[in-house]
């Protein structure tokens, strides 16, 4: 994998995926920033959100089971002290389908955790991750 990322004035940065899509990143007012991007923190939660995302889908998918919707909550505390590494993150994930198992939510989001999300895994090394979720019947 590669990345690429180019100054644009201020605390403004592009960041291009070896992939070609690209992103915006702005820091704080207090250091510079417009509010005119992410910050670059921002999008390590995102990068979380989707890994699990994508696993648990896969993995109920895989499971046959009949789900019409997946939202993933991130929510994230960081150390006062430099460098601001998270040190306490919780994922709330919210699956909605059609005769669900909560059992096989359970079992994606264990299996995703514990094992498949790289970005889990290693976000885990600073920080206490903790996971709940949620089986929403779709009518």
């Amino acid at each position: 994998m590669k990345a690429r990322v180019k100054w644009v004035e201020d605390v403004l940065f592009v960041g291009e995926s070896g992939t070609g899509h690209t992103v915006v990143m702005d820091g704080p007012e207090e250091a510079g920033g417009h509010g005119t991007g992410m910050r670059p923190m921002e999008l390590i939660l995102l990068g979380l959100g989707g890994c699990t995302s994508f696993d648990v889908i896969d993995i109920l998918k895989k499971s046959r089971q009949d789900v019409t919707d997946c939202v993933v909550e991130v929510s994230a505390e960081r150390s006062e002290e430099a460098p601001k590494v998270f040190t306490k993150i919780h994922v709330h994930y919210t699956v909605t389908g059609r005769n669900l198992k909560a059992n096989f939510v359970d079992r994606a989001v264990k299996l995703s955790t514990e094992k498949y999300c790289s970005a889990s895994i290693m976000l885990a090394k600073t920080a206490e991750i903790t996971h709940d979720y949620e089986v929403i019947e779709q009518v």
